[in-house]
């Protein structure tokens, strides 16, 4: 009896891992929005387009939780490709070209765009 208890509730922390780690997924939906930075830079994503921090509207490469784009010509970095990740909710990790810096975005607050 001791041993089928043991196993019941071993099934049953692994079934609870298993939904907590769907819920942290299900937060984590999408890419898509309006992004911000403490320092005022904007971004937006819509499915394969975005509106850059340069202010220019172009297209790029789209996934759920991740895009990429080459910065259009006129903006600094111009020809670089920028990759996004999205790693929560309310957090995206930027990278671009080879520069090993990471600069990270915040959801914009509703109203800001």
């Amino acid at each position: 009896m001791r041993k089928q208890l043991l196993a019941l509730a071993g099934a049953l922390s692994g079934a609870l891992g298993a939904l907590t780690g769907l819920a942290d997924t299900a937060r984590a939906d999408a890419i898509d929005g309006d992004w911000c930075q403490a320092n005022g830079r904007r971004m937006s994503i819509r499915g394969p387009a975005i509106v850059t921090p340069g202010g220019q509207q172009t297209s790029g490469n789209y996934n759920r939780h991740f895009f990429s784009y080459v910065v259009p010509a006129g903006e600094a970095g111009a020809g670089a490709t920028v990759e996004i990740q999205l790693l929560g909710e309310e957090l995206a990790r930027e990278r671009q070209g080879g520069d090993p810096a990471v600069r990270d975005w915040r959801r914009c607050p509703p109203g800001i765009s």
